[in-house]
C-alpha cells in the first residue's frame, strides 16, 4: 500500500533538537485527527527514539539524526528515527528493560517505552553502521 502523505526530515544529534523532532511528527501526525491520547503516545514514541539516536547512536560525537514519517489510506502511520552512529551489536538484549550503554543516569527503558506506545516496534542496526527504529500506530478515526 502506497502512503497518502510522507514527510523528512533530519537534523543534527544535539540534545536540544529531541524536541524539534517529537513536535514537528506531532505536527505531520495532527492531519489523522487523532485523539489528545494517541498524538501524545507517539510524541513520547519519537521523544524516546530521537533520544536514544542522539545519546546512544552517537555517543559523545555529533551527526545527523533522520525521521520519516508516513501515513496510510488505513490511518496507520509509520515513522522511522535511523542514525549512521555506533550500532547496536545485541538488539535483542538492547530491547530489555533497564539495559543501558549511557551510564547510570540512564534507566534503559526507552525501547520498553516505544513498545507500550504502538503497535509495533522494529529496530535494525549494524555495528559501525547505525541504527533505524520503526514505530507503526493505527490511528482510528473520530466518530
Amino acid at each position: 500500500m502506497k502512503p497518502v502523505n510522507q514527510a523528512q526530515i533530519s537534523f543534527p544529534s544535539y540534545s536540544v533538537n529531541e524536541g524539534f523532532g517529537r513536535a514537528a511528527v506531532a505536527a505531520f501526525l495532527a492531519q489523522l485527527d487523532p485523539t489528545v491520547a494517541d498524538l501524545a503516545d507517539m510524541r513520547t514514541a519519537v521523544s524516546e527514539a530521537v533520544t536514544n539516536a542522539i545519546v546512544h547512536g552517537y555517543r559523545d560525537k555529533k551527526g545527523t539524526v533522520y525521521i520519516s514519517a508516513k501515513i496510510f489510506e488505513d490511518g496507520k502511520a509509520v515513522v522511522r528515527v535511523r542514525d549512521k552512529g555506533c550500532g547496536i551489536p545485541d538488539v535483542k538484549q538492547a530491547m530489555e528493560p533497564l539495559f543501558t550503554t549511557g551510564g547510570e543516569e540512564r534507566a534503559g527503558l526507552g525501547f520498553a517505552v516505544m513498545q507500550s506506545f504502538c503497535d509495533s516496534v522494529r529496530v535494525t542496526s549494524t555495528v559501525g553502521r547505525g541504527t533505524s527504529v520503526t514505530l507503526t500506530k493505527h490511528f482510528e478515526p473520530k466518530e
